[in-house]
């Protein structure tokens, strides 16, 4: 507040341009009342300079009466006489308007006046001037520097205008001087204009920097009595003094009525007793006033000392500042200082702290709290050479719940999981939350490795039991990374950083269950850091191609289509495999670019195959989650030229996971388009077949897992290979069995009524040209089983 008010208070710094009327300053200065102030101080003079005007001009109609045609010089006075009057009117017409505050355009606008009276005054040097004589030039001279140096002095609040009236005026004068006397007496008339000129500027700035001091001393009069107020009403703050031996002289009322008694009664008091209250007896004093009565004692001043006291029974909480008071000879006469009940702001501040510290959903530490406990916990393991750990928690398939039951139920659901997790904690642990589904633990001991492994157990065993909310029982789990300290990290950012890479292993081992950190996580994290660096710049860069597998009819070898496959060739790490970097695509949210630049060369490609052979894409969730993706489809088809029905669209049934989606809408409109649906991967995932029947599919995939097993002799597998073909038949969809390798595998799966197979034994994935003869051979009749 201090520095804030000095610098707005401070003497104002005036610009020139702004004092012209040129230029309005972003500073702290309010320009408005001083423009106002100038044209007002203008409007005053007004008259005055009409009259100044008028009688020059008479007199310089009788000094060249005897020279120039008397018509010349009515013309001229008149026309003197015309311009002051608009002059004068306009200036006083504009007093009522410019009072308070007056803009830019309204100084800016004066500028014509000095033109307007420069340009007629200037008549009289250079047109009757040149036809004078010696006397009547000095008149003419002397008449002039009257009524420039009556403009300097009563027109300066406007220095703009009166600048420029002075320089056209005093020019032509000049000119005639140089013409009709001597060249040294127009550089002295010059001299005498340009001084003139300077004065009126300095003039016109001191009444500017008067009027701004006055604002000033205004604002901050107005600023003072508010404060005033504001300590009147709010009566905080109260003053006490104590002599010099530390007892209260002229206690002040509200001193006195903050604890509850008389004034009187505490006059002479020991200024610490009138503090503790009934702690003076037992000497349990709080640290607060120890610390207060240390500085009395050493006669040091305070500032801002917290202390409790207690006021009718209820403890409050005092904000002291005090200072020693000294005598003319130098003699310490005792204290004087201020004190301030800081209660409610305390109370306020303990709630604040508590709302910044503390989850608001389940009354955990949130993740503020979270890591000051762990840098605690950090700093004594250093101390004491022990170990502390730091687990993060992530709950499996909770998403699920949030995306089926709504986020109500979710809600409801983290709070049982934090009760649950509560009971588990000991002293030396703090369970708190992260945010969203992550929850952390602080061990603050955690020298016994074994016990802290057991824990890790133990909260993914008692966090996968079944739930009962609002009606429904939720089969959750539970992943755990764990990290140790400082084994694993020197700071809480890099041990939390560890922890989160061991979370990241054990989500990837398919959750419920617990990894603690290992070096290597740090070397594949940098690894997929660098990996997805460069999949950002893959597209760009023209580092991605297709090959396309054969699919063909099961009976006769035809083929019937093929399988777009992307493939990524990185020219620093070689062939990338997709089971490397498309799950990578799809969490760095890539997977939606990379998706239509495969679906766009897929169908440029099939379009120069001369027979129906179809081509195949895959087809990622995200995308099919975005409602504009059936345009892309569409928009797709018609650049290429492909027929929709040679067109098929492979998507699993995890997208139909995601509740409130427009995934099925999207998959409707594609249908609509006349392309083909494939459902890959069928029986390895949720297998929802509620929405297989509401859902216009062509085929359905089986997957390899199940020919690869069926070709063993497992009898799970050959059951579920025949339910699939039963149900597709069933439907009237065909059925595509994937990686057939042998001529046992495809006999087997053409005995199962597989329509189509794809594998090795009919082809491997091929590149574009070998692919495009392949095609071309088929139209001719050629098996490619053959």
């Amino acid at each position: 507040m201090t520095s804030q008010t000095t610098s707005q208070f401070a003497k104002p710094r005036i610009d020139v341009r702004a004092l012209l009327g040129l230029y309005d300053p972003a500073d702290t200065t309010d320009w408005g009342p001083i423009r106002a102030a100038q044209l007002n101080a203008g409007s005053q003079l007004a008259v005055f300079m009409l009259a100044a005007n008028v009688l020059g001009a008479a007199l310089v109609t009788l000094n060249f009466a005897h020279l120039i045609p008397v018509w010349q010089l009515a013309s001229w006075g008149a026309l003197v006489a015309a311009v002051g009057v608009a002059v004068a009117f306009r200036r006083l017409s504009a007093r009522h308007r410019t009072e308070r505050a007056a803009s830019l355009k309204d100084v800016r606008d004066t500028m014509l006046d000095g033109v307007a009276l420069g340009a007629v005054w200037s008549i009289a040097p250079l047109l009757f001037g040149i036809q004078a004589d010696a006397g009547a030039t000095l008149g003419l001279w002397a008449v002039v520097a009257i009524l420039i140096a009556a403009s300097a002095v009563a027109m300066a609040a406007l220095p703009l205008a009166t600048i420029i009236f002075m320089a056209m005026l005093g020019g032509s004068v000049a000119a005639l001087t140089w013409l009709s006397l001597s060249p040294t007496l127009s550089a002295a008339w010059m001299l005498f204009t340009t001084l003139l000129i300077v004065a009126c500027y300095s003039r016109g700035k001191a009444l500017v920097v008067i009027r701004a001091n006055e604002l000033a001393l205004t604002e901050r009069d107005e600023t003072v009595s508010l404060l005033l107020r504001e300590f009147e009403d709010k009566a905080a703050d109260w003053l006490w003094e104590t002599d010099a031996q530390r007892r209260v002289i002229r206690a002040n009322p509200r001193f006195a009525v903050s604890l509850g008694v008389d004034p009187k009664a505490i006059n002479g008091m020991p200024f610490l007793q009138v503090l503790a209250g009934p702690a003076w007896e037992s000497g349990d004093f709080a640290p607060g006033l120890r610390d207060m009565a240390d500085r009395l004692k050493k006669r040091e001043a305070f500032r801002d000392l917290l202390l409790p006291v207690k006021v009718e029974g209820v403890e409050r909480w005092w904000e002291m500042t005090g200072s020693p008071r000294f005598g003319e000879d130098g003699a310490f006469c005792g204290f004087r200082g201020v004190g301030s009940d800081v209660t409610e702001a305390r109370e306020s501040a303990s709630k604040i702290s508590r709302m910044a510290r503390y989850d608001s959903l389940t009354g955990l530490p949130n993740r503020l709290l979270i890591n000051e406990t762990l840098a605690l916990a950090m700093a004594e393991a250093d101390k004491w050479s022990s170990r502390c750990a730091f687990m993060m928690i992530d709950l499996d398939r909770f998403k699920a719940v949030n995306d089926t039951l709504g986020h109500p139920v979710g809600d409801r659901l983290l709070m049982r999981v934090s009760e649950r997790l509560k009971q588990l904690m000991s002293a030396k642990e703090m369970i708190g939350r992260l945010g969203g589904d992550e929850f952390a633990v602080v061990v603050r001991d955690a020298t016994d490795t074994a016990a802290v492994e057991r824990l890790a157990q133990t909260i993914i065993g008692v966090l996968s039991q079944p739930y009962e909310v609002d009606a429904h029982t939720l089969f959750i789990g539970a992943s755990v990374g764990l990290a140790m300290g400082p084994r694993d990290g020197r700071t809480a950012e890099m041990l939390i950083r560890s922890a989160d890479l061991a979370l990241y292993r054990s989500k990837d081992a398919g959750g419920g269950a617990y990894h603690a950190y290992e070096p290597e996580l740090h070397t594949q994290a940098e690894e997929r850091r660098v990996l997805e660096m460069a999949l950002r710049a893959a597209l760009e860069n023209d580092q991605f191609h297709l090959l396309y597998q054969p699919v063909v009819q099961a009976g006769t070898g035809a083929l019937m289509g093929f399988e777009a496959l992307l493939r990524w060739t990185h020219p620093e790490h070689g062939n990338i495999s997709p089971a490397k970097f498309v799950p990578l695509a799809e969490e760095a949210r890539l997977i939606a670019p990379i998706g239509e630049w495969v679906l766009r060369n897929a169908c440029m490609e099939a379009a120069r195959w001369d027979s129906p052979i179809r081509v195949a894409v895959n087809v990622s969730p995200e995308q099919l989650h975005n409602p504009a993706f059936a345009s892309f489809v569409a928009t797709a088809l018609q650049d290429s030229g492909l027929r929709p029905e040679r067109l098929e669209l492979e998507v699993t049934e995890s997208v139909f996971m995601r509740e409130g989606t427009a995934a099925v809408q999207t998959l409707e409109m594609i249908l609509d388009l006349g392309v083909r649906l494939s459902l890959d991967d069928f029986g390895t995932g949720y297998s929802s077949l509620g929405y297989l029947s509401r859902t216009r599919f062509s085929s359905i995939k089986v997957d390899r897992s199940f020919v690869q097993g069926a070709s063993k002799g497992s009898k799970e597998a050959i059951a579920i290979i025949r339910a699939v073909v039963a149900l597709a038949d069933s439907l009237g969809m065909a059925t595509t069995a994937e990686g057939v390798e042998t001529e046992d595998e495809h006999r087997m799966i053409q005995a199962l009524g597989c329509t189509k197979v794809q594998g090795y034994y009919f082809g491997r994935p091929l590149p574009v040209l070998e692919a495009r003869g392949l095609a071309t051979r088929e139209s001719g009749g050629t098996s490619v089983a053959a």
